[in-house]
């Protein structure tokens, strides 16, 4: 039994794991002492229980191709005046075993057992797929 939970979160723009790395390091996406996060409107409700070692998995191009630890939760007000969520990460990106999911909005919890494994170094370091002819071999089950 897991101890801590994970989030899943759409990566919608990205292109690849290389892009979402780039797109991070926009100084307006970065925490003032320099981490990449993710603004969000709700607030989890298990919060304890994802800064317990949880992760957020990203979604690209229909295919669950990331992870990041999440280091924290920041409140942050928009310009709106309301109140969001900035989950914060640790920047260093995870590539994972491909996983195909259907679109949704928002994040949505994921327990570790659901979680696709990390990819080994060696693999990682391979040449990636094309988003799409990862996502359609992950469909089938061949990656």
């Amino acid at each position: 039994m897991y101890n801590f939970t994970n989030l899943i979160k759409l990566s919608v723009g990205t292109e690849s794991v290389d892009g979402l790395a780039e797109w991070q390091k926009i100084p307006q996406v970065q925490t003032p002492d320099g981490l990449p996060r993710h603004v969000t409107r709700m607030w989890p409700k298990r919060e304890k229980e994802i800064l317990a070692g949880g992760s957020i998995y990203w979604v690209i191009k229909g295919v669950i191709q990331a992870r990041q630890r999440i280091v924290r939760l920041d409140e942050v007000t928009g310009q709106d005046g309301i109140r969001r969520c900035a989950i914060v990460l640790d920047p260093e990106l995870f590539r994972t075993a491909p996983a195909p999911r259907r679109p949704f909005q928002g994040w949505r919890y994921l327990k570790p057992e659901d979680s696709p494994p990390d990819m080994s170094a060696q693999r990682s370091s391979d040449n990636t797929l094309p988003s799409e002819l990862s996502a359609a071999l992950a469909e089938i089950g061949v990656l």
